[in-house]
C-alpha cells in the first residue's frame, strides 16, 4: 500500500528570507493526519536567501539530517563544530542532551535548497554528536546509496534510531528496487524530478508512506529520491 503526500498539500510558509515546505506538522503548521510517520518526525523543504538563515537556538533529544540539494550551508554549534555543507554531503546531529547551533546561508548571491529531516531517537537524554561525510556523485547515480543507519553500515553515517536512509539519482529512465523487509515500513521522499514508484507518479516534493509492499520499484529521469526504511 502507497500512500501519497502531495507536495502542494504540505504545510507552506514564505517569510521572505526563507520559503519552507512541511511535510509532516511543524512549527504553526499543524495537520492531526501527518504528525510523522514511524520514527521521522520532520521533513521541512527550504530554501534559504543569500546571507541569511537560521540564528542560534537549541534542541535536544532529536536525531537531525540535513541534506542539501544547491547552494551551501553553514553550521556552527555549542559542540565547537564549524563546517560548510554542500550538495553530496549528509550531516547528522545528534541532540541529545541539548545543543545550540545556527544555520547560514554564506554566498552573498546564491540562494540555499536543503531538506531538514527529523528523526525521534531510540532513548533519550544521549550525548549530543556531530558527524558529516560525503557521498560521490557515482555512488548515488541509478543506485541506492547507504548515507545513515544505526550501526554505520557502508561508511554511513551513524543515526541512533532502527532506521536506514538510502538517496539515489535516477537519470535516462533507468530503475532501482528495494527489498524492504517483512514488518518494515518506507518513506520515500522526491528531492527533484519525477519518479514512477509501483506503478504511482511522484513528482519534486511528493512524499509516500509505504507498507505491506515487499519490493519497492522507482524509475526517474533527472530524478533525486530519498528512501527511509523503518520500523
Amino acid at each position: 500500500m502507497i500512500h501519497v503526500r502531495k507536495a502542494d498539500e504540505r504545510g507552506h510558509f514564505d517569510h521572505g528570507w526563507l520559503d519552507t515546505y512541511h511535510t509532516f506538522s511543524f512549527a504553526d503548521y499543524y495537520d492531526p493526519d501527518f504528525m510523522g510517520f514511524r520514527a521521522l518526525r520532520v521533513i521541512n523543504e527550504d530554501r534559504v536567501a543569500p546571507g541569511r538563515g537560521f540564528g542560534t537556538h537549541s534542541h535536544r533529544d532529536m536525531e537531525i539530517v540535513t541534506y542539501v540539494l544547491e547552494g551551501e550551508l553553514e553550521h556552527r554549534d555549542s559542540m565547537g563544530t564549524g563546517s560548510i555543507i554542500r550538495p553530496g554531503e549528509v550531516q547528522r546531529m545528534s541532540a541529545g542532551t541539548g545543543v545550540l547551533h545556527s544555520e547560514m546561508n554564506p554566498s552573498r548571491s546564491t540562494p540555499v535548497h536543503l531538506l531538514q529531516i527529523w528523526i525521534l531517537p531510540e532513548r533519550r537524554s544521549l550525548k549530543p554528536e556531530y558527524e558529516q561525510k560525503t557521498f560521490p556523485a557515482e555512488e548515488r547515480k541509478d543506485n541506492l546509496r547507504l548515507v545513515a543507519s544505526h550501526e554505520g553500515k557502508d561508511g554511513s553515517l551513524t543515526i541512533h534510531q532502527d532506521t536506514k536512509l538510502f538517496t539515489a539519482t535516477l537519470t535516462d529512465g533507468k530503475t532501482v528496487t528495494y527489498d524492504l523487509p517483512a514488518g518494515r515500513y518506507a518513506w520515500l521522499q522526491v528531492a527533484r524530478g519525477t519518479v514512477e514508484v509501483n506503478g504511482q507518479t511522484l513528482n519534486a516534493g511528493d512524499g509516500a508512506a509505504i507498507e505491506d509492499e515487499r519490493t519497492i520499484t522507482m524509475r526517474g529521469r533527472d530524478a533525486e529520491v530519498l528512501l527511509f526504511d523503518l520500523n
